[in-house]
């Protein structure tokens, strides 16, 4: 087989079979300014090809005497519908030369593994094709049509649209929002970005800061009715708000029920700034700087830098949005500097670890930045042999716990809400996830100063049980610290 041919310094082709499949690709090649030399075995449609200023000479393709004819060209494209004279052109020039580029027609799966047996380069099944090419067109005809419907919406705002992220937003969530923004902004239509939560991890909030993109936290709103029309994206929710959707936008599909005039939800893409990233592209617009690192960033976010649940989607929108990006401010978000409250809670995370297997679950204590459970969980997930972490602690009387999984057996959204989903509130998927259990769940204690070891000790014994039991490990040993 050929190895060592580089496809765009190639001029030489022979096309073995001119069909309707082989005269479209000698048309294309020829106006590409190709040296293309055609076999075919009708005379009639020889005379024809010649008399278009075709280089076209007969030959029956299935004989051996055909490979001697094509033996100074680069390519080889063997595209006759008739299959097993293909087969034949395939095993005779194989036979010649084994350094040809050869492409060749099948008709199904099982004539496609033949022909790469005997030697092909590249198979392609016309009916395939044809298939391929009508969802991409399916793909390409629903986006214009959404992005119609969605303009006629947000056009419609005769106030101000409230873009809603998650509570406490993370870069998918911040830069959805950013984009849908940067689309009401490209109709003419002012609208705010709002969470209800906090931006609480500290790359987060390095991100916002470092792309100047303004958020604004519901409570600090005076006048909430200034809001006629009401985006959430990325599996935001709007119970606090006592606002009606007008549009929704996600890779998740919620987990309340909305009824919404606009809704665009792919579970098949793996973050919601590749789907806003496929807007920006079919709105024609300029798009910033600041918008295309955040989308970027989001994309990356999600995908643990193209690692995770990767889609050929992600892969094309980042390509897309990458020339556009500011990579000094990636490498500034990707590297913020660790505060002193997040060193704290990772040394308790650290110090108090139980590893049961390759599951690790941690008590961190008494919080202040619920935010720094989360990247303990992630930092402890980098050590040896362990797939799974948990890492929990209290604040404000509440028990708040981030999980996260490598293990493909495991799904750790669904871990927690086994786990905590009747007693807590639980969110997340496969490999990374959150909950929040009131704390009177486990103790009925209050928290005081004579209390609290008390109180850690108890939580602590009830939270890694209940985990472990979710997780499917029996047992605990009391203390453990993966030493």
């Amino acid at each position: 087989m050929s190895t060592g041919v580089t496809i765009s310094s190639i001029s030489d082709y022979a096309i073995l079979g001119c069909g309707s499949v082989g005269y479209a690709v000698a048309e294309e090649l020829v106006e590409q300014g190709k040296d293309v030399l055609i076999i075919d075995r009708d005379e009639s449609r020889v005379e024809s090809l010649r008399d278009q200023d075709l280089d076209a000479r007969t030959a029956d393709i299935s004989e051996p005497e055909t490979a001697d004819l094509v033996a100074d060209r680069d390519v080889v494209l063997i595209l006759a519908s008739d299959v097993e004279s293909n087969k034949r052109a395939v095993e005779h020039i194989r036979n010649v030369d084994d350094t040809q580029f050869v492409v060749a027609r099948a008709s199904d799966p099982v004539s496609g593994d033949e022909l790469e047996e005997l030697g092909a380069d590249i198979v392609i099944n016309p009916s395939s094709v044809i298939a391929e090419s009508a969802l991409r067109a399916l793909e390409s005809g629903e986006l214009e049509y959404n992005a119609g419907k969605l303009a006629q919406l947000l056009e419609q705002t005769s106030e101000r649209l409230a873009i809603v992220t998650q509570d406490s937003p993370d870069p998918d969530s911040i830069a959805s929002a950013a984009a849908l923004q940067a689309i009401a902004t490209h109709l003419g239509i002012e609208s705010d970005i709002i969470y209800l939560g906090d931006v609480g991890h500290q790359e987060n909030r390095a991100f916002v800061n470092l792309l100047g993109i303004d958020l604004v936290q519901w409570d600090e709103i005076e006048d909430h009715t200034v809001y006629d029309t009401v985006a959430l994206v990325d599996h935001a929710t709007s119970s606090e708000m006592d606002l009606s959707v007008d549009i929704i936008v996600d890779h998740h599909e919620p987990e309340e029920e909305y009824e919404p005039e606009f809704v665009d939800i792919r579970p098949n893409m793996s973050s919601t700034s590749t789907i806003m990233t496929k807007y920006i592209q079919e709105f024609d617009m300029n798009v910033s700087e600041e918008v295309a690192t955040a989308l970027l960033y989001g994309i990356r976010a999600e995908t643990l830098d193209f690692k995770r649940d990767t889609t050929p989607a992600d892969l094309t929108a980042a390509a897309y949005l990458y020339p556009f990006a500011n990579h000094d401010t990636l490498e500034q978000v990707e590297s913020p500097s660790m505060s002193p409250e997040t060193l704290d809670v990772l040394a308790e995370a650290i110090t108090n670890r139980d590893v049961q297997g390759s599951h690790l679950v941690s008590n961190a204590g008494l919080v202040r930045d619920r935010e720094a459970l989360t990247q303990a969980a992630n930092h402890l997930l980098d050590l040896e042999g362990v797939t799974t972490t948990a890492v929990f602690g209290i604040a404000d009387e509440t028990i708040f716990l981030a999980g996260r999984s490598k293990d493909i057996r495991i799904n750790i959204g669904k871990v927690l809400e086994d786990a905590y989903g009747e007693m807590g509130e639980t969110a997340g998927h496969s490999t990374q996830a959150s909950a929040e259990i009131p704390l009177g769940i486990f103790t009925g204690i209050e928290i005081s100063e004579d209390t609290r070891d008390t109180l850690l000790e108890l939580t602590e014994e009830a939270v890694k049980r209940t985990l472990f039991d979710a997780m499917g490990v029996e047992g605990t040993s009391e203390g453990s610290n993966g030493n």
